[in-house]
């Protein structure tokens, strides 16, 4: 009950950036989208209007005299041609199909004049272009519409609400039409669900325009009501019932096709992450981006082929910068070695990581394309990797210097309490845009493994930067981040990784939350703290005190009261719990930590 109390308490604030407000969606015209393509001065005006008058006049007919949800028409006055595509929700009737045409049409009106423009409502959408783009699925502009209410339920309708999410984008395209519509029951409400992409499309573009709406709308879970849209598809649920019971379509024979262990990878990739690349949608954005590289640049996107090498420094140049690696020199020890403060030749100073690696046929080719890879990660809150050394059985990192160590030494070492509030928020932002960073935004999803306190590196002005990331990636035979052997540090780490040795960014999530209590308690994860004569870690003890609404309780006595606002610390306590919790899939992502802990 707890979790699902504080669920309900912090997803109040939980309205990320991309996400619209659903207002009043009952109704067919509740706008979506609406985008005008830049002015075509090559074209003579007149004509262009009339040819989009005629294409558009054929989408009414086509609707109206043949009761169609969906058509397309080309129309052409000299060398003037003007490609249309009408589509409405097959649930709707041939009259609020033509209502919704009409909206559309006066709204698209007000781009005449653009070589193409294209409107998306709750109940239809309508296109034109000067080039045929019939074959256009997903594309830039794609979106969600999430509502305002919390499920009162919310782990049942989760669960509920998301497995039929997941199974619309593998029936829909093997359902002539491209078109379902589901009723799911959860206790005593029921989940209504459509899922619909353009006629013209081939299955396997409507799968990929059906996964980035999945991984658009499931973010709105576990609010009621979510509606994802792109230029080919749409998803839509609700538990208010948008279309009569008896047009409900079964979709089980369509999931049975689905050979099981296909049909599991598109799964595992669903569920993986909001905002996280699924495996299927990086096959068909590449495939896009090379078929349409003149027309759609890829900017600064990172591709592998661009990656830049890390320098290399000779083992030699390194046993004299450590002086032969001496204690003296010694920074810290890790699961994967010991750092050395090291001075190069030319003065700079380095921290020296000397990795422990069991041996392996390919730890060569391992050990350096992903040494490649992590040097081109680039943060303000991420410690550089600058070079290594690959020589004999030496596997030698070199990073950038951070002159003021790791965190555990402000909170629990010999600089505890010189830590004011204000410092310690900007090391809770700053390592979550880090965390974020790492998960969603680099070339592929790095998972640190093991976030905590002696990871975590304060500049001189005391900005964190996470620390070891990657390093995960460089142990041989680790072909996987779903299931690898246990790499984490107790205390820090979620329970589907310590038990199962499942690790996902979830499992990143879960450390972070725990990082958090330690920064606003002054209070070490694993110490165990005597209350009432029970023993309690701090995340017991940070449970006990929520559900008391004693949440204040938890911060550092070396904080002053008047240097921090209570609400302000209870939000970040409260966001460090839903970031513990239990289930992985009820955590947050990192860049909707960020998000809360901004706003």
């Amino acid at each position: 009950m707890l979790q699902l109390k504080l669920m309900a308490l912090t997803l109040t604030w939980w309205s990320i950036n991309h996400h619209g407000a659903v207002a009043d969606s009952s109704g067919v015209t509740f706008l979506l989208n609406f985008n005008c393509n830049p002015v075509n001065k090559t074209i003579y005006v007149g004509t262009f209007f009339d040819t989009i008058n005629g294409s558009i006049s054929e989408l009414r007919a086509k609707v109206s005299n043949e009761s169609m949800h969906f058509a397309t028409a080309e129309q052409g006055r000299g060398e003037t041609l003007v490609y249309a595509m009408f589509q409405c929700r097959n649930y709707l009737s041939i009259n609020d199909c033509l209502a919704c045409f009409d909206t559309a049409e006066t709204q698209i009106r007000k781009c005449y004049g653009a070589k193409g423009a294209r409107v998306i409502y709750n109940g239809c959408f309508l296109r034109y272009e000067d080039e045929k783009f019939y074959d256009q699925i997903t594309e830039p502009g794609n979106g969600v519409s999430c509502g305002k209410r919390i499920a009162e339920n919310v782990i049942p309708f989760n669960a509920a609400a998301k497995q039929v999410l997941i199974d619309l984008p593998i029936a829909t395209p093997r359902i002539k039409g491209f078109y379902a519509a589901t009723k799911t029951q959860v206790g005593g409400t029921a989940i209504y669900t459509i899922a619909q992409c353009v006629e013209t499309a081939k299955v396997n573009d409507c799968l990929a325009c059906m996964i980035v709406g999945y991984s658009n709308i499931h973010t709105c879970l576990p609010y009621t009501d979510g509606m994802a849209y792109d230029a080919g598809c749409f998803i839509r649920y609700s538990e208010t019932p948008f279309f009569a019971d008896n047009q409900v379509i079964d979709i089980t024979p369509y999931l049975k096709q689905e050979h099981p262990t296909h049909k599991w990878h598109i799964i595992s990739g669903f569920v993986g992450g909001v905002g996280l690349v699924v495996i299927l949608l990086v096959l068909f954005v590449c495939h896009r981006r090379s078929k349409n590289s003149k027309r759609n640049p890829t900017g600064d996107i990172l591709r592998a082929t661009e990656l830049i090498g890390p320098i290399n420094y000779k083992y030699k140049d390194l046993k004299a910068a450590t002086k032969n690696f001496s204690i003296k020199y010694k920074l810290g020890k890790g699961g994967f070695g010991n750092v050395y403060k090291g001075t190069l030749k030319n003065g700079k100073i380095v921290a020296v990581k000397k990795l422990i690696l069991s041996q392996a046929s390919n730890i060569d080719d391992d050990f350096k394309s992903e040494a490649k890879l992590i040097s081109n990660v680039h943060h303000r809150n991420l410690v550089r990797l600058l070079g290594c050394c690959n020589e004999g059985q030496e596997r030698i990192l070199v990073y950038e210097y951070i002159s003021n160590r790791s965190l555990d030494r402000f909170l629990f070492g010999n600089k505890k309490g010189s830590l004011n509030w204000k410092q310690r928020y900007d090391i809770i932002l700053g390592t979550a845009r880090g965390l974020a960073y790492l998960h969603e935004e680099f070339y592929v999803p790095i998972i640190h493994r093991d976030i905590k306190t002696t990871n975590i590196f304060l500049d001189d002005d005391l900005q964190p930067k996470i620390g070891d990331f990657g390093l995960g990636r460089l142990l041989p035979g680790d072909g996987t981040h779903l299931n690898t052997r246990f790499g984490g540090t107790l205390g820090y780490t979620a329970p589907e990784y310590a038990i199962h040795g499942q690790v996902s960014e979830k499992a990143d999530i879960y450390s972070y939350g725990v990082v958090v209590l330690e920064i606003i308690s002054g209070q070490k994860s694993t110490e165990v703290k005597l209350d009432a004569n029970v023993h309690e870690y701090l995340l017991q003890r940070t449970w006990k005190l929520y559900e008391r609404g004693m949440h204040l309780e938890l911060v550092d006595k070396d904080l002053e009261s008047n240097e921090f606002d209570a609400e302000e610390v209870k939000k970040i306590i409260e966001i460090a719990l839903l970031c513990t919790h239990a289930s992985a899939a009820m955590r947050p992502t990192m860049s909707g930590v960020v998000v809360l802990l901004k706003r």
